[in-house]
């Protein structure tokens, strides 16, 4: 059966995140004078809070802890790295944060382009986001991009995570999609890669990172234009 619906994951394969989380993160560290009250550089900063962030994420994902708890540590152990226990102050930055990143909303490079093609080869298309319901709608309105998808599927929505099997039979039950005639297309190899082969469908592993994985089959993409090669 030929590929007739494509699921895509939101964040870093369509959306910036990257790039928006850490303009948003400067736009506050400048706003609360972090540099001159405590002496701390804003890259360093970042790459600690990046690197808890992404470390929560995975617990989410594994079902370990829940977004209340990423948001009440991810900016406070942040913080608590460089000697500041100061709630009020990481409370404000969490708070302001999932405001003012939709002030930003840089999409990944090609995606308008890829969209259109897409759209223009009549494939219908989807999105598969970790993220909460609240704020991966926003996105897709804010970035202009809402109009391509027939369905959003939020974890919240579901509740539970790629690469949980659940998600993705609801957001195949929402689609009216079978398994055969879909793929899904994501940066996270556990989220997107494992749990697409787990639950029975085609994936494209879109390797912004180069993390270069080998595996028999696979079908691996460093920039977006490159799925044309296979749809």
């Amino acid at each position: 059966m030929k590929i007739q619906h494509i699921f895509f994951d939101l964040d870093n394969t369509l959306w910036d995140h990257r790039k928006n989380a850490h303009r948003t993160i400067k736009d506050l560290f400048d706003k609360q004078e972090i540099t001159l009250n405590y002496n701390i550089d804003f890259e360093e900063f970042h790459m600690i809070y990046h690197n808890i962030n992404e470390s929560l994420w995975e617990k989410i994902r594994d079902g370990l802890i829940d977004k209340e708890y990423l948001r009440k540590h991810r900016f406070y152990d942040t913080f608590k790295h460089f000697g500041i226990e100061n709630e009020e102050l990481s409370d404000y930055f969490e708070e302001h944060f999932l405001d003012n990143i939709l002030n930003h909303n840089e999409l990944v490079e090609g995606v308008i382009y890829i969209l259109d093609y897409l759209k223009s080869k009549n494939y219908t298309l989807h999105i598969i986001s970790n993220g909460f319901k609240e704020v991966t709608e926003r996105k897709c309105i804010l970035s202009g991009i809402d109009g391509y998808f027939k369905t959003i599927t939020s974890a919240d929505a579901v509740g539970v995570r790629k690469p949980n099997p659940k998600i993705f039979e609801y957001s195949l039950g929402l689609s009216n999609a079978h398994k055969e005639e879909s793929v899904l297309i994501g940066d996270d190899w556990i989220a997107d890669v494992v749990g697409s082969q787990n639950f029975g469908i085609d994936v494209i592993f879109f390797d912004a990172l180069n993390e270069n994985r080998k595996e028999e089959g696979l079908k691996s993409i460093k920039h977006l234009l490159q799925i044309k090669e296979y749809l």
